[in-house]
């Protein structure tokens, strides 16, 4: 089936949402018991830890994280942002960089000044953004960013959401407790799809949806290790508790160009696997055999395609053994751990 579904459901009990395109499971959130990211917190430090540059920090989620801090004592109070998912048995990373995430807008109070996406190239249409960002804010002392799916939107639709966002982060930034609290609970999967799935897409909101368009299945096919390739190669993806290894094979090509060419499919596989799986972390890919002179067209791949992704993802290169090795944030929670 052609063009782009987004199916609201909910699946063992729990808000999810599915993206497919083209008949295929593009992406899939899924409600957790975990704080999900972009929850903000009144949280108090608790203790340093030394020579990490970091503190421990109490939530009424537990335990939070916060690195690179300074001048922050014990005992004081503080604004963080959860940034993703914690690892079993770690405290949830934060942030002290609060942002106000919606469809249109993103409020940074902690970076005035008025930006658009560089993806709007019409000079006419930034005009027009501008304008309406400037009328919105006023004399806000915030900074905005106004998002790539502002482009073409009706004015009174972003301008109701610039001033929705900037409504509730001086609520969030005026409330002046002496406890730990959570002022704002993180969005959930049918939110986010709103908010981050913006390119034109027929909506299903019908019980059974997941079940009528095929999600189910894809969702079973992603619970297991394989993932096939373009050419008939096959890559195994496989959790451990210190990172994701990932084993790209060939499948019955035999011919010279075999590796490079299971290579590449994975480069651009990759990313739609991890998106449905929930995965995040230390990943080391163990590639197919193939020359080193093909490593810059692999890299290359590998790069366009996690700019179009979206959780972010350092690509940090070749180990000694031939691996490659990324670092991806845990934005979303996996998949099997939700389903098991």
């Amino acid at each position: 089936m052609k063009g782009r579904t987004i199916i609201l459901d909910h699946l063992d009990g729990r808000e999810a949402a599915a993206l497919m395109v083209d008949g295929q499971l593009d992406d899939f959130l899924i409600e957790s018991d975990a704080p999900a990211p972009g929850t903000i917190y009144r949280a108090r430090a608790d203790r340093p830890v030394k020579g990490q540059g970091g503190m421990f920090l109490s939530t009424p989620d537990g335990s939070a994280f916060l690195r690179q801090v300074k001048g922050l004592a014990p005992g004081q109070l503080l604004l963080v942002q959860a940034t993703g998912y914690a690892e079993p048995g770690k405290a949830i990373p934060v942030t002290q960089k609060l942002l106000f995430k919606s469809r249109y807008a993103i409020i940074t109070p902690d970076a005035p000044g008025l930006n658009l996406s560089r993806s709007i190239r019409d000079d006419a249409e930034r005009d027009r953004l501008l304008e309406i960002a400037h009328d919105t804010m006023g004399d806000a002392p915030f900074g905005l960013i106004l998002r790539s799916s502002c482009a073409g939107a009706g004015e009174d639709d972003v301008a109701e959401d610039i001033a929705r966002m900037a409504g509730l982060a001086s609520e969030v930034l005026n409330d002046f407790g002496t406890e730990t609290e959570t002022l704002l609970d993180g969005d959930g999967p049918h939110a986010l799809a709103w908010r981050d799935w913006t390119d034109p897409a027929e909506i299903v909101t019908s019980a059974q949806g997941f079940s009528d368009h095929g999600v189910l299945d894809a969702i079973a096919a992603a619970g297991g290790a394989a993932e096939p390739l373009a050419g008939g190669g096959r890559m195994f993806i496989e959790p451990t508790r210190a990172l994701i290894a990932v084993d790209v094979n060939t499948g019955p090509d035999s011919s010279l160009a075999a590796g490079v060419k299971a290579n590449l499919a994975c480069a651009k596989a990759l990313p739609r696997a991890l998106r449905v799986r929930g995965l995040g972390g230390q990943i080391t890919l163990d590639l197919a055999p193939m020359p080193k002179k093909d490593r810059r067209s692999f890299e290359t791949a590998l790069r366009a395609a996690f700019r179009a992704d979206s959780e972010e993802t350092a690509l940090v290169g070749w180990t000694p053994l031939g691996h490659y090795e990324l670092q991806r944030r845990r934005g979303r929670t996996p998949l099997a751990g939700i389903l098991a």
